[in-house]
């Protein structure tokens, strides 16, 4: 029996690393979670999305824009990220209506399709 999600991973190039700390911790308002020593020499980082990881890994060679791949983060305030999206120059794209959700999307810095969730 699955009972729930442990963690998601997403991928940055390699060098990226504070661009996406930044980005995550700084833009996003995410959390820094150590890593185990175990993991820590191939790279990347651990971040905290409520009670899910969001695992940020390092990988070349990958077309992030050409994917559906995605996180979508839940909000209870859509238009206070529109609004933050937007001031930090992030191209917003309308999400397909779904019902009782209004949401938006954006791509990161590194092409990962982020997804932002309310229910109505």
């Amino acid at each position: 029996m699955i009972c729930s999600v442990h963690h998601v991973q997403i991928t940055i190039p390699k060098g990226t690393e504070e661009k996406a700390k930044q980005f995550y911790c700084g833009i996003l308002g995410l959390n820094e979670k150590e890593k185990p020593d175990s993991l820590k020499r191939r790279g990347g980082f651990w971040l905290e999305a409520g009670n899910i990881d969001v695992h940020v890994g390092i990988e070349d060679g990958v077309d992030r824009y050409k994917t559906k791949a995605h996180i979508a983060y839940e909000v209870d305030n859509l238009a206070y990220w529109r609004n933050k999206l937007e001031k930090n120059q992030i191209k917003i794209t309308e999400a397909i209506p779904i019902p009782k959700y209004d949401r938006l999307e954006f791509r990161n810095p590194f092409g990962n399709r982020v997804e932002m969730i309310q229910a109505l």
